[in-house]
């Protein structure tokens, strides 16, 4: 591995590796009004929710790199401590990217993206009437992490409504994660596309997991289980009775007399068969038959 310390690498460098290496990672696109009340548009990366109660949500326009200026949007918080923070879905990526252009202060980016302002219910800023939620925010608190160039500014913005769009809920009136189709800054040129890379990891139990450590040694020093096999099969509250396993063997039918037969290698191969379809449970009573 190369190492290197901070110190001694330029700013921009150092930037560039800490947006590649932290990634991917959401887009507060960000809606303010200065103190003669011109509108401002512009989405960060530096951005997440940090709080449910109180609902509580941080992003940071950092100062610029190359001449250590400050963003209006910064600006135009710190006058009016009031911000809406809009979510960026597939269809809006093109139209944020174009509001992060550097236009002259008072220009409306709105307008210049081709977005919709859209009156906000207890804030002043306009909340983006195509972004599918909208967060109207108070900001509690601006905490400046620097006065050089690439220095972060933490906006604590805490929720005192928010709109979700009828057309991205579920049945059950939740978020279809699907259907909202979120993106998500990378570094250089990247984003990702959260619908295309969806797949899920069971939360571990409520209870306790058996953990890798509890495995028998033929199945933790495995040269065909990755770590993620490892650690679903560790996601277990105990391990399969003798009885259940019996029953496994006896399901399984004609291929009774091959599990008996099987090494370890093979049985290893066909439990991570049934560990790719989530059968965790299947995969163990194989592994002990």
């Amino acid at each position: 591995m190369v190492s290197f310390d901070p110190k001694d690498l330029s700013t921009g460098k150092l930037h560039g590796y800490l947006l590649s290496a932290v990634a991917p990672r959401p887009i507060a696109f960000a809606s303010t009004m200065d103190a003669d009340g011109n509108p401002n548009l512009s989405p960060f990366s530096f951005f997440n929710v940090f709080s449910a109660n109180p609902p509580v949500l941080i992003f940071s326009p950092a100062r610029r790199v190359r001449n250590n200026s400050v963003k209006h949007t910064l600006e135009n918080v710190e006058a009016t401590m009031e911000v809406v923070i809009n979510v960026v879905n597939y269809d809006l990526v093109h139209q944020a990217s174009l509001s992060s252009t550097e236009y002259e202060k008072g220009i409306n980016e709105f307008e210049k993206a081709g977005l919709t302002m859209l009156d906000s219910d207890i804030v002043k800023p306009f909340r983006v009437a195509e972004s599918p939620i909208q967060f109207e925010c108070k900001v509690n608190e601006v905490i400046k992490l620097g006065t050089e160039g690439g220095a972060g500014n933490l906006i604590i913005c805490e929720v005192v409504k928010f709109h979700i769009s009828n057309e991205i809920l579920d049945d059950n009136e939740m978020i279809d994660q699907e259907k909202l189709d979120l993106v998500a800054r990378a570094g250089g040129d990247y984003y990702s596309r959260a619908k295309n890379g969806f797949f899920k990891v069971p939360k571990p139990l409520r209870t306790v997991g058996i953990g890798i450590d509890a495995m028998p040694e033929a199945i933790k020093n495995s040269m065909i289980f990755t770590g993620n096999d490892l650690g679903m099969l560790g996601n277990i509250e105990k391990l399969p009775t003798e009885e259940a396993i019996a029953d496994f063997i006896k399901s399984v039918g004609e291929h009774h007399a091959n599990i008996k037969e099987m090494t370890h290698r093979e049985k290893h191969k066909m439990a991570r068969n049934y560990l790719s379809y989530g059968d965790i449970d299947s995969a163990w009573k194989l592994l002990l038959s």
